[in-house]
């Protein structure tokens, strides 16, 4: 009998867990199943351009605390919309017929999408295009709809948490205030749960847009009751009331052309303005996106990557491995094509942070 054959592939910014899921499908697929496993290359660019390898047992023997993908990865490339270089300028091709023929060509069971909201948005459109398709969280910024967690979010917040630890010691030495900037898109997970864990004073998240004042308030009260230094943990998405988010620089060719960062220095500058206090910020950019996954990442990657063999042989396609009060469930693509999922304003650490006097930026 003719072997059923899967595919991987790993789309969007790398990140702690990848390479565990990968391991987590690829060795239940071979082992229990006896299937074929190939994995795609740079993503959908892969997929494109016809670029995948067999994975075999060994190919996946040794990489579950191994940062980033095995696979590689893109963030520009879009089937459905894919920039082509025209001498100066970019023009944009609906490439998803090649795409949708090749992987067909592939004989597949299955396509298995790694990412986040962007790979499986599009994963939701190639399933409307008749592509078996299974999806799994991926992403630092916790940010995807229809799942408590995703994988790369804990392993993010440990390396930002443990930045803001030693920027403490500095923090207090020099009587300084210190900004730390984190990632998240433009979701305010990494920043408020490194920021509780790390002791932050300050903590900014693009879901409550600040007032200066009130940060500068903070900062000098502090600074008469004895606090000599602040610490304040700040979202790259953040903006102030009335104002926009910091762009660090535009990416023509990606579905999502704004790239974030740079708040930290603007807030550094306002800071330092209204306080007459030594400011300085550090950015954590894409350290945290790099290095080994923590336990509960491999753990959580290896659950998600099983159960995805579970709904490829339940011919449950169109599907996301979940997690919701602690349960592995499935979730409809079309519900996390839906949009970020943003922290809300009642969320209980929220509420926690504010009873120890962590100030987020507004009365």
């Amino acid at each position: 009998m003719k072997k059923k054959r899967i595919a991987i592939l790993t789309g969007g910014g790398d990140c702690p867990g990848i390479n565990a899921v990968i391991r987590a499908v690829t060795k239940r697929a071979i082992l229990e199943k006896d299937m074929e496993v190939i994995g795609v290359e740079d993503g959908y660019e892969g997929v494109i351009n016809n670029q995948y390898r067999k994975l075999k047992y060994d190919d996946v023997s040794g990489i579950l605390t191994l940062g980033g993908t095995i696979l590689g990865t893109s963030k520009t490339a879009n089937p459905y919309r894919y920039a082509v270089k025209k001498g100066d300028h970019l023009e944009f091709k609906d490439l998803s017929g090649k795409a949708i023929q090749n992987l067909k060509k592939l004989d597949l069971a299955c396509l298995v999408c790694i990412g986040g909201d962007g790979t499986l948005g599009i994963a939701h459109r190639l399933f409307r295009d008749s592509i078996p398709v299974i999806g799994l969280p991926k992403t630092i910024d916790n940010d995807l709809r229809g799942t408590d967690i995703t994988f790369g979010f804990d392993s993010a917040v440990s390396i930002a948490t443990e930045g803001i630890d030693r920027i403490h010691t500095t923090a207090q030495s020099h009587h300084r205030v210190m900004i730390v900037e984190v990632m998240g898109h433009r979701a305010g997970w990494v920043a408020l749960y490194s920021g509780m864990a790390g002791g932050g004073d300050i903590i900014l998240i693009p879901e409550i847009p600040y007032d200066m004042n009130r940060i500068a308030a903070k900062v000098k009260e502090r600074n008469r009751k004895g606090k000599r230094f602040s610490i304040v943990v700040v979202a790259e998405g953040a903006k102030p009331k009335g104002g926009d988010m910091v762009i660090q620089r535009m990416v023509k060719e990606s579905s999502d052309p704004v790239r974030l960062g740079g708040i930290g220095f603007v807030l550094g500058e306002q800071i330092e303005k209204r306080t007459g206090l030594e400011t300085r910020t550090v950015v954590m950019g894409h350290l945290l996106r790099g290095g080994s996954p923590t336990p509960f990442d491999r753990i959580l990657s290896t659950s998600l990557g099983t159960k995805a063999v579970d709904l490829i042989e339940e011919k449950r396609f169109g599907y996301m491995v979940g997690v919701r009060k602690n349960t592995l469930v499935s979730v409809p693509l079309k519900e996390v094509a839906k949009g970020p999922k943003t922290v809300p304003l009642n969320h209980p650490m929220i509420k926690a942070a504010r009873f120890l006097g962590t100030c987020f930026g507004v009365e």
